[in-house]
C-alpha cells in the first residue's frame, strides 16, 4: 500500500524515468507531492455564460472553439481563436502566440480563464492571454470528475505539458482515494481542537478538491480552513525548530562577563555623543545576555544611521575588559576597513592603548601572516575583517565575542563556521543588520537570534531632502552640487555600472525590469525577434552610464574644475583605502561611484547624493545610497535621476523614496513589491522555501505558531505522550531533511 514516504517511483503512473524529473522540482516521496498545492482554482461548477460577462472581472468560462487564425502584424504574431456557447461569442488573443498554431480544433470544447475586455463589437467581450485547458472529448468518468462540474485546482506544470494540471489532477485524486483513512496526523488533537482546525487528510483533501460552495474568493487568497490549517502546520515546525535551536544553544557554555565600574568607564570614555533612547536600551539587552554564562545570540537591528556601530562597539569593549578578544565580521572590504578605521578614531580617545587588527582577503602574505600570529598569540584586542576571519589558519587566543555586520549577505553557515571556532566556551554572537526587516520576517529568517531594535537617529541628523528629476534636468542637478562644494560640502554620484555592457560586476544588485505578458517559450519567428529586441531595448546594459566612463566625462564638461574621485569593486583594498581616506579628509569634492559605497562609508561632510539611473536600483539599495548622506549638521539632498522609460513598479519605488525616509515602511514595500523570497537579494539569507506558508500574506499565522510552538515545547500537557513523539519524529526526518533546521533529539 503506498505511504506518505513511499518514493514517488512506484507510485501508478509515475515509474522512474517521471521520478527523476519530479526530483529535480524536490518531489521525491508522495508527501512531497500532495504538497504540491494548486496556485489557483477555476470555477467550473457554475462557468459563466457569455452573455452574462462583465468587462474587467476575472471569469472562468467552458465554450465551443468555433476557429483560429494565426495574425501576422509588423510588430508580433497574434493568435486568435473564437470560441461560442449558442449564438454568443468569445474572442481570445495570445501575443506571440504562434506555437499556438494547430493546438484547437473546431468543435473542441475548452476551459478559458482571464479578464474580460470590451470587443470594438457592442456585443461581444474578448480575452486577452487568457489561462487555457482543452477539455478531453472521449472523458471518461473520473476524468469528468476532475475537469468539469466543479471548482477545479490549477497546477503550476511540473515538467511542460506532459505533467501540468491534468496529469497532476489525476495522480493526486488518485493518491488521496488510496490514503483514504490511512494519513497520519501531524499535529496534536487537542491543539486542533483548540485552533478549530481540520484534520491534515481533510485539509489536504479540501485544498485540491475543494467541495461545492467554497468562496472563491477564500479559495485564491489561500484562505479557507483548510489552507490555514496546512500553513499553520509548516508554520508550527519551523518555530518548534527555531525554538528548540534557541534553547539548546542556551545549554552551551558561554562566558559570563562583568560589567564593573572599570567596564562602565571604559565604554563611557569612547562614546561620541550622548546615547539616544534606543542605543540605551539596545546596550542593556545586549549586557544583560552578556552576562549570562551561556552564549549570546541578538540581532541588532536599525536604520540607516542609527548608530548601531557605536553599540556593537561598547559590546566588544566589554568583551575585552574582561580579558578577552572580541572580532567583527563585515561582507566587504571596504566596509571592514571604514569599521577598523573608526574603531580606532573612537579607540584612541581612551586612556587604555587597544590593539585593533585588520584581516581582509587582499592583504599581501606576510601582512595575513603577522595579522594572523597578533590574533593567535592574544596580541589584538579587537579584530576586523572579511570572510578571511573564517579561514581554517585563523585561531583567536580566548575569543569572546564575534560581531557579524550585514548578516543577510554572509549566510547562515559562514556564520556558523565563525562562532564553532575552538575554545573551551563558545563566544557571544551579535549580528548587526541595516536592512529594516518586519518583525515577521525577523522571526523566520532570525529565528534563533533574541531581536534588539534601534529605532530612533542619533541628535544632530537632519532630514534628507529626496527629489526625483528625468536627464532632461541634468544641467540643474550639476549647478545644485557645484554650490554645494562652493559652500564648503562633498558629493557622491552613483552609477549602476563600472564601465559600459560588463557581466562581471559583482557590486551590481539594481532592480530587474519587470516581466512582460507572460508567454510561452517557442521558437522565434524573425517578428518575434524583431518585437523582441525593441522591446528589451529599454534594458540593455549598454544604454547605461558607468562610473568609469562618466567620471572622465563630468571632470572635462559639467563638473570641470573640481577635485573628483572614482570608486568601484574592481579597485584593490589599498586603492579604495586611500581613496575613502582622501574624501574623508575633504581632499576630494565628489566621489563618482558605484555601490560599494552603499553600506558603512561615513563622511559628515558629504551633503549630495545623486544616483543615476535610479529606476535600476532596488529600494532597500537607494535606502542604503541615500543612508550616506545627512550625517553632518548641513542640510542634505538625495537626487534620483532617471531615463527616459520608467517601469510603473519602479515608479513606485521612486515615488516611496520621495514620500518617505522611514526604512521600515520602505521594506515594508519593498516586501511587497518583490516578495519575501527576493527581498534579501540572495537565497542565503537562510530563509526557508515553503511549500505553503507565504510570509508577507501569512503573516498572523506565524504569530500564532511562534505562541503555539513555545506553548507545546515548554508544557506538552495537552499532548499524548505518542502525539509528541510524532511531532519530534516529524521536526527531525521532515524538517531535517528539507531545511536542516534542527537536530530535534
Amino acid at each position: 500500500m503506498v505511504q506518505l514516504d513511499t518514493p514517488v517511483q512506484f507510485v501508478k503512473g509515475i515509474g522512474p524515468q517521471i521520478a527523476a524529473t519530479l526530483a529535480e522540482k524536490r518531489i521525491t516521496t508522495v508527501e512531497d507531492l500532495l504538497y504540491h498545492l494548486p496556485f489557483r482554482y477555476e470555477d467550473r461548477l457554475h462557468p459563466r455564460a457569455l452573455t452574462d460577462l462583465v468587462p474587467g472581472e476575472m471569469a472562468s468560462v467552458i465554450a465551443e472553439v468555433r476557429g483560429t487564425v494565426l495574425l501576422r502584424t509588423r510588430s508580433m504574431p497574434i493568435f486568435e481563436m473564437t470560441v461560442g456557447q449558442n449564438l454568443s461569442t468569445l474572442k481570445c488573443m495570445w501575443f506571440h502566440g504562434t506555437y499556438l498554431e494547430g493546438k484547437f480544433k473546431p468543435g473542441q470544447m475548452v476551459a478559458l480563464y482571464g479578464k474580460v475586455e470590451p470587443s470594438r463589437s457592442s456585443r461581444n467581450f474578448k480575452m486577452i492571454q487568457p489561462q487555457f485547458e482543452i477539455l478531453p472529448e472521449d472523458a471518461d468518468d473520473e476524468t469528468r470528475l476532475l475537469e468539469v462540474g466543479r471548482i477545479t485546482p490549477v497546477y503550476e506544470s511540473l515538467s511542460g505539458s506532459r505533467l501540468a494540471s491534468r496529469w497532476i489532477r489525476r495522480i493526486v485524486y488518485n493518491l488521496l482515494q488510496e490514503l483514504r483513512g490511512h494519513m497520519p496526523e501531524t499535529l496534536p488533537a487537542a491543539l486542533l481542537a483548540r485552533l478549530d482546525m481540520p484534520s491534515r487528510e481533510a485539509a489536504l483533501c479540501a485544498v485540491h478538491f475543494p467541495p461545492a460552495g467554497t468562496p472563491m474568493s477564500q479559495l485564491q487568497a489561500s484562505a479557507t480552513a483548510a489552507h490555514k490549517r496546512l500553513i499553520f502546520e509548516e508554520l508550527f515546525y519551523l518555530e518548534c525548530g527555531l525554538e528548540l535551536k534557541r534553547r539548546k544553544l542556551k545549554e552551551r557554555a558561554g562566558f559570563a562577563f562583568q560589567t564593573n565600574d572599570k567596564v562602565r568607564e571604559a565604554i563611557r570614555q569612547i562614546l561620541p555623543f550622548h546615547p539616544t533612547t534606543a542605543q540605551k536600551r539596545s546596550l542593556a539587552e545586549i549586557v544583560a545576555d552578556m552576562r549570562r554564562a551561556s552564549p549570546m545570540r541578538r540581532l541588532l537591528q536599525g536604520d540607516v544611521g542609527s548608530g548601531k556601530t557605536i553599540v556593537a562597539l561598547q559590546a566588544m569593549l566589554v568583551a575585552i575588559e574582561n580579558g578577552y578578544q572580541a572580532a567583527l565580521m563585515a561582507p566587504t572590504e571596504i566596509l571592514a576597513t571604514q569599521h577598523y578605521l573608526a574603531a580606532r578614531k573612537l579607540l584612541e580617545k581612551s586612556s587604555r592603548k587597544y590593539r585593533a587588527v585588520l584581516l581582509t582577503g587582499s592583504l599581501d602574505d606576510d601582512k595575513k601572516k603577522l595579522a594572523r600570529r597578533r590574533i593567535f598569540h592574544g596580541e589584538a584586542d579587537l579584530v576586523i575583517g572579511t570572510h578571511a576571519l573564517i579561514e581554517e589558519k585563523v585561531d583567536f587566543a580566548n575569543l569572546g565575542i564575534v560581531v557579524v555586520d550585514e548578516q543577510h549577505r554572509f549566510g547562515v553557515l559562514q556564520r556558523f563556521r565563525l562562532m564553532k571556532k575552538p575554545n573551551a566556551a563558545e563566544p557571544d554572537v551579535l549580528v548587526m543588520t541595516a536592512t529594516p526587516i518586519p518583525r515577521t520576517l525577523a522571526l523566520s529568517l532570525y529565528g534563533d537570534l533574541d531581536l534588539s531594535v534601534l529605532d530612533e537617529l542619533p541628535p544632530g541628523r537632519t532630514p534628507i531632502i529626496t527629489k526625483q528629476v528625468s536627464d532632461e534636468r541634468a544641467e540643474d542637478v550639476w549647478k545644485v552640487l557645484r554650490e554645494q562644494v562652493r559652500r564648503g560640502h562633498q558629493a557622491y554620484v552613483v552609477y549602476p555600472v563600472i564601465e559600459g555592457p560588463k557581466d562581471d560586476q559583482p557590486e551590481l544588485d539594481f532592480a530587474e525590469p519587470e516581466p512582460a505578458e507572460e508567454t510561452k517559450p517557442a521558437k522565434k519567428s524573425p517578428a518575434k525577434k524583431t518585437a523582441n529586441k525593441k522591446a528589451a531595448a529599454l534594458f540593455e546594459k549598454p544604454t547605461l552610464k558607468s562610473a568609469t566612463e562618466m567620471y572622465e566625462n563630468l571632470r572635462s564638461t559639467h563638473l570641470s574644475g573640481l577635485r573628483l574621485g572614482l570608486l568601484h569593486g574592481r579597485l584593490d583594498a589599498d586603492e579604495k583605502e586611500i581613496i575613502m581616506r582622501r574624501f574623508q579628509r575633504g581632499e576630494i569634492d565628489v566621489l563618482i561611484s558605484t555601490t560599494v559605497i552603499e553600506v558603512g562609508v561615513d563622511v559628515p561632510n558629504a551633503s549630495v547624493m545623486v544616483i543615476e539611473h535610479a529606476e535600476r536600483f532596488g529600494l532597500a539599495q537607494l535606502h542604503q545610497l541615500r543612508g550616506r548622506v545627512g550625517r553632518g549638521a548641513a542640510k542634505s539632498y538625495c537626487i534620483l535621476m532617471t531615463g527616459e522609460k520608467i517601469t510603473p513598479h519602479a515608479e513606485e519605488r521612486l515615488a516611496a523614496m520621495v514620500r518617505t525616509q522611514d526604512g521600515f515602511e520602505l521594506a515594508e514595500l519593498d516586501l511587497q513589491l518583490r516578495g519575501p523570497g527576493e527581498f534579501f537579494g540572495t537565497r542565503q539569507a537562510g530563509l526557508p522555501d515553503f511549500r505553503v506558508a507565504n510570509l508577507l500574506r501569512d503573516r498572523a499565522m506565524l504569530e500564532l505558531a511562534k505562541q503555539e510552538s513555545g506553548r507545546f515545547i515548554e508544557s506538552s500537557s495537552e499532548a499524548s505522550d505518542e502525539e509528541k513523539k510524532r511531532v519530534w519524529a516529524r521536526l527531525r526526518e521532515a524538517w531535517q531533511r528539507r531545511y536542516g533546521l534542527v537536530e530535534a533529539g
